[in-house]
C-alpha cells in the first residue's frame, strides 16, 4: 500500500496517525531521503530503512499520536549509524546519518449540516477551507446538485454529501464519533425531528439550531412532552448558533457568524481533552 493510501485509511478510520519521512542522508543509510513510513496504532506501512531507525521512529510516532489535547508539532529526529552508537534498539553501522521527520496526522473535526439552502451552502463554502470531514445533507434533491455544489470543487474539507427525501435524521447515525451536528433545514417539522434524534443519537458532538427564540420555545416544549426527554438532555441544542453580536441577516453573514462559533467550539473541544495535571497526579497516588 502507497503511504498516501494508507494516509486515507487512517483518515477513513479516524485514527490518528504519523507519517515520517527521511528528510536528510549524509553517508551511508538504508534508504535514500524522501523514503516514508506511515505509523497507525497497530499497523506500519512502507519503511524508511528497518533497524534501530525504524524501531525508534514507531516508538515516538505513537507516542505522539497519543497525546490528548492540542495537536502536537511535528519533529526531527537525528539517528548517527556507526558501531560507537548504540540505539534503543541496537546498533546500525551503515556509516551514515540520517535526519527524519515526524508528521502527526490528528483526527479531523466532523461536521454535518442539516440543510443547504441559502444560509447552508454560504456555511459549506467557508467550512470547505478547513481540513475536515464534512456531511451534507438535505431532503431536496435540487439543493445537492452537482452545479449547485460546484462552489465546493476546490474545498480542503472531504465532503459527503447524502440525499435524504424520507429520513434526514438516518444520516445522524451514519456520523463518525465526535462530530458537531448544525440543523437549518427548510422545514421546521424536519429540524424538530432532526433535534429529537440527534439528542437519541450517542456519541455526537455539539448540537446547533437555527431559529428565533419563538420557535426554540416550542422545540423545547416538544422535545420534553413528546420525546421525553429531561432538561438537561434539551439543553445539549444551543440555539441561537453564531457568535453573539453579530447580528446581520444575510446568508453570508450569518454563515460566517455560525462557523466562527463552531471553530470556537472545535478549540474548547479539544481543551477539554487536555488532562489537568494536578488531577492526573492525584490519580496515580491513588489507592487502587
Amino acid at each position: 500500500m502507497s503511504w498516501v493510501a494508507a494516509v486515507a485509511r487512517l483518515r477513513a478510520r479516524r485514527e490518528p496517525g504519523v507519517l515520517v519521512t527521511v528528510a536528510t542522508v549524509r553517508g551511508h543509510a538504508p534508504r535514500r531521503a524522501g523514503a516514508k513510513l506511515v505509523v497507525g496504532r497497530t499497523e506500519t506501512w512502507g519503511s524508511i530503512g528497518g533497524g534501530n531507525i525504524e524501531a525508534v521512529a514507531i516508538d515516538r510516532a505513537r507516542e505522539l499520536s497519543g497525546t490528548a489535547g492540542p495537536e502536537p508539532e511535528p519533529e526531527m529526529m537525528e539517528f548517527a549509524l556507526n558501531d560507537k552508537v548504540t540505539g534503543r534498539h541496537g546498533v546500525q553501522c551503515c556509516g551514515g546519518s540520517v535526519t527524519v521527520l515526524l508528521e502527526p496526522l490528528p483526527v479531523v473535526q466532523a461536521v454535518a449540516v442539516f440543510g443547504i439552502g441559502h444560509v447552508g451552502l454560504e456555511l459549506a463554502r467557508i467550512l470547505a477551507r478547513h481540513d475536515l470531514d464534512l456531511h451534507l445533507t438535505d431532503s431536496r434533491p435540487d439543493m445537492l446538485t452537482g452545479e449547485r455544489l460546484g462552489v465546493l470543487a476546490d474545498a480542503v474539507a472531504q465532503i459527503h454529501v447524502h440525499h435524504t427525501p424520507l429520513l434526514p435524521e438516518e444520516v445522524l447515525s451514519e456520523l463518525p464519533p465526535g462530530a458537531h451536528v448544525l440543523i437549518m433545514t427548510h422545514d421546521h417539522a424536519e429540524d424538530a425531528a432532526l433535534c429529537d434524534a440527534a439528542l437519541r443519537t450517542t456519541g455526537l458532538g455539539s448540537i446547533g439550531l437555527i431559529g428565533s427564540s419563538a420557535k426554540w420555545a416550542r422545540f423545547r416544549q416538544r422535545l420534553a412532552a413528546e420525546g421525553g426527554h429531561d432538561a438537561a438532555a434539551i439543553a445539549r441544542i444551543k440555539t441561537p448558533i453564531g457568535t453573539a453580536g453579530i447580528t446581520g441577516k444575510e446568508p453570508a453573514t450569518i454563515a460566517v457568524s455560525v462557523a466562527a462559533d463552531l471553530l470556537r467550539t472545535f478549540e474548547q473541544t479539544v481543551l477539554q481533552e487536555v488532562p489537568d495535571p494536578v488531577d492526573a497526579e492525584l490519580r496515580l497516588r491513588a489507592p487502587a
